[in-house]
């Protein structure tokens, strides 16, 4: 809690924010850029490679995401340049 994360999701989108809380249904995200990835020519790799860089972009200032839709979460200080 407390950290930037990555939050992959099964659809296009990725979520970067603050993790600051947790339950059952939802992970809470403050400062939170929520990105479509079919918006920009990018993959979603590079995305975060230039959030991790650059700093993410917040776009929202909390935002719940469903557990259900969770494929992963990674703290963004781990992202590898690859």
């Amino acid at each position: 809690m407390g950290r930037e994360v990555v939050v992959d999701v099964r659809s296009t989108y990725v979520i970067l924010g603050t993790l600051c809380s947790a339950d059952a249904r939802y992970l809470v995200l403050e400062e939170a850029d929520v990105h479509d990835l079919r918006d920009t020519q990018t993959n979603r790799e590079l995305y975060v490679l230039e959030s991790w860089r650059h700093g993410i972009h917040a776009n929202r200032r909390r935002v719940l995401v469903s557990r259900e839709e969770v494929v992963c979460v990674s703290l963004l200080a781990d992202v590898v340049e690859g």
